[in-house]
């Protein structure tokens, strides 16, 4: 029984280390601009957004500017109207051009630049997204958004750090966008069904492994304590005379 004990109790304790890493608190720098998704693949197309908080208590955010990496550029970017809100598109010239479907782009979108109609905008405690489509995905591990956050009374918020491989979260981060290679098996696997433990959010089988060893030792115990008894009453019962 004290093995018992302790295997449901390694059980538990797993469960709840699970449960600390995913509901941890959030990092210092947990309210920066982000992109959503945060991966995608190589050579791909994907409609992303990005997510601009509001971190002012009097001020509201009028004119978020976003810079895309001139170390990969994209064929093709277009947005998604945002209510109430301009965007201007500005675009610079790349060299080698860009191969889109069979056709030579010599230009690609460098900047992108939504303001807010006056006495309007992201209001402290709120959050606007602006939704993107681009494409096809450059052939580099991530890109690197820069992003310039403009407030109602002239602060300005740059979100424009690089993260540093194996280093801690820089103070103002930029979005980054991470990029996989495409590979052939992807595809059928992205249109199988997610299987239980996936939608419920495990990684794996180990936990509730263990429980169900658990119970089957249980079960097993049982099993033989009753198999037993039953012997022990034949041989007590005397035999019957002829």
């Amino acid at each position: 029984m004290i093995r018992l004990r302790r295997s449901a109790a390694v059980a538990t304790l797993t469960l709840a280390a699970v449960a600390t890493a995913v509901l941890g608190l959030p990092g210092p720098a947990s309210a920066h601009v982000t992109i959503n998704p945060k991966e995608a693949s190589q050579g791909g197309y994907g409609r992303f957004a990005f997510r601009v908080p509001n971190e002012s208590d009097t001020a509201s955010t009028v004119k978020v500017e976003v810079v895309l990496p001139e170390n990969a550029p994209v064929g093709s970017v277009s947005t998604m109207p945002v209510p109430g809100w301009t965007v201007q598109v500005e675009k610079r010239k790349v060299d080698p051009p860009i191969e889109v479907h069979g056709s030579q782009l010599t230009e690609a979108v460098a900047k992108l630049t939504w303001t807010a109609p006056a006495n309007a905008g992201v209001k402290p405690g709120e959050f606007q997204e602006f939704p993107v489509s681009m494409g096809p995905l450059p052939q580099v591990d991530q890109m690197v958004f820069k992003v310039l956050q403009t407030y109602s009374d002239g602060d300005v918020s740059r979100w424009i750090e690089a993260p540093t491989p194996g280093g801690e979260e820089p103070e103002n981060p930029a979005p980054v966008l991470a990029l996989t290679a495409a590979s052939a098996s992807a595809a059928p696997a992205a249109n199988a069904p997610a299987s239980p433990v996936a939608e419920a959010g495990g990684d794996d089988d180990s936990d509730s492994g263990t429980v169900l060893g658990v119970a089957g030792l249980v079960a097993g115990l049982a099993g033989l304590i009753l198999g037993g008894l039953a012997f022990l009453r034949t041989r007590r019962e005397p035999t019957p005379k002829p």
